[in-house]
């Protein structure tokens, strides 16, 4: 490495996951063209990178929120660029990042064009997941399986019921990135997970009423209501809880659908709504081995299906429902469609909804690696995902202060929220 070239990580190498990071070099020679680089290790071993080439201006400095990369994984000016653009060394994963308690470890590196490039500057940016003085509480309680998230401070907080692991191991990104922002948030198994079954073939609505009641009864929490926030099929349990439970006055609705799909779904031992299913046979294979199998669900406005609708109208609470122009996973955005028609017929208007051009699917906390396609747990085969990577990423850090900032203002509470800092 070059003792005189310095790669600075600002406002410092350690933040949150969701924080952006301005990256900067210095002491290079005048206009010299040099390779940015990023690098980082998942849970399960798997590798992403990514790289980009700067010019330095007349000073030998680059400063990733000025210039332009003129090639590599992005070109223009992207400052968080090297982040969102890391691909996995193979095809079809997701980067894995469950667990809250170890940051998300990136290096950043200088190389010279020539010279096989040659490093000569490297930086490690520890991306953390829970902010200081968050408290990690594993749940189990009754029938409860999860993880329970507090900030620190005395509250009152608002409580968030995070849907986003449907089953098997949970994942507390999520939930622990929205207690770093003042929400206390409990994330749930529904399957899989400790001592669950393994497999369910019913799923019953009694289960997050346990839950809402665990959350509810928590001392820091101070709202009223609670929060629910979903993501692809998670998201038509949470219109059925905002639709059957009490207690929820604010529902996220992330790219799911507006019918109850793929499992019966039972309250108080009986079955209140069937399930959509899909069609195997409208899965399109694509070159990269790939399937699209957005047009697979049946029509849940068919005649023979209208009986998997959530009847979303007994809601009392009011949803933000997200989708994305390009998720290929399934029409999400139709799926709005129907759901926002269904609310107006029946005389509501508790809903807003934000659908974003050239996103994919999996819109989830910004500055993570963008994923074309990964492996599908209902299908059991890889799936395309949609969505342009820069358009994703720029989704996402929009879609993230607006889901923050609906919670806060359904889920009012008497004392300020207050941001864990590291």
């Amino acid at each position: 490495m070059s003792s005189q070239v310095r790669l600075r990580l600002l406002p410092r190498a350690r933040c949150m996951f969701d924080d952006p990071v301005q990256v900067k070099v210095a002491g290079l020679r005048s206009r010299q063209v040099i390779t940015m680089r990023a690098r980082s290790t998942d849970e399960k071993g798997v590798v992403f990178s990514s790289s980009a080439t700067y010019k330095a201006d007349g000073s030998g400095e680059i400063d990733l929120q000025r210039d332009p990369s003129l090639g590599g994984s992005y070109t223009g000016i992207e400052p968080m660029g090297l982040l969102w653009s890391m691909k996995a060394d193979s095809l079809h994963r997701r980067l894995q990042k469950t667990s809250s308690l170890t940051p998300h470890v990136v290096k950043f590196s200088v190389h010279e064009e020539e010279e096989e490039g040659r490093m000569l500057a490297e930086a490690t940016n520890e991306r953390f997941l829970i902010g200081n003085g968050v408290s990690r509480l594993p749940v189990k309680e009754g029938n409860i399986r999860g993880v329970l998230f507090t900030p620190p401070g005395g509250g009152p907080f608002p409580a968030v019921l995070d849907l986003y692991t449907f089953g098997g191991d949970l994942s507390e990104k999520r939930a622990s990135l929205l207690a770093s922002h003042g929400f206390v948030v409990l994330t749930v198994a529904l399957y899989g997970h400790d001592d669950l079954l393994k497999y369910i073939n019913v799923i019953n609505l009694d289960y997050f009423e346990e839950a809402i009641k665990f959350l509810k009864k928590q001392d820091k929490v101070g709202s009223k209501g609670v929060g629910v926030i979903s993501i692809s099929k998670s998201g038509d349990l949470a219109l059925s809880i905002a639709s059957y439970l009490p207690d929820v006055d604010a529902t996220v609705w992330i790219n799911g659908c507006s019918a109850n799909t793929f499992i019966p779904l039972h309250y108080k031992k009986s079955q209140i709504l069937p399930a959509l299913m899909f069609d195997i046979k409208k899965m399109i294979h694509t070159n990269s081995g790939a399937f699209i199998i957005k047009d697979g669900m049946h029509d849940p406005l068919a005649e023979e299906n209208k009986a998997t609708l959530v009847p979303i109208e007994q809601a009392k609470g009011r949803f933000l429902f997200v989708s994305s122009e390009d998720d290929l996973n399934w029409d999400s955005k139709a799926y709005v469609d129907m759901m926002e028609e269904r609310l107006k017929r029946h005389g509501k208007d508790n809903f807003e909804s934000v659908c974003y051009p050239g996103a994919g699917h999996y819109l989830e906390p910004p500055y993570g690696p963008y994923c074309p396609s990964s492996s599908h747990g209902a299908v059991n085969v890889p799936v395309a995902w949609g969505g342009v990577p820069k358009s994703h990423a720029a989704a996402e850090v929009v879609m993230w202060k607006r889901i923050q900032e609906f919670f806060r203002t359904q889920l009012s509470c008497d004392a300020t929220h207050n941001k864990a800092k590291l």
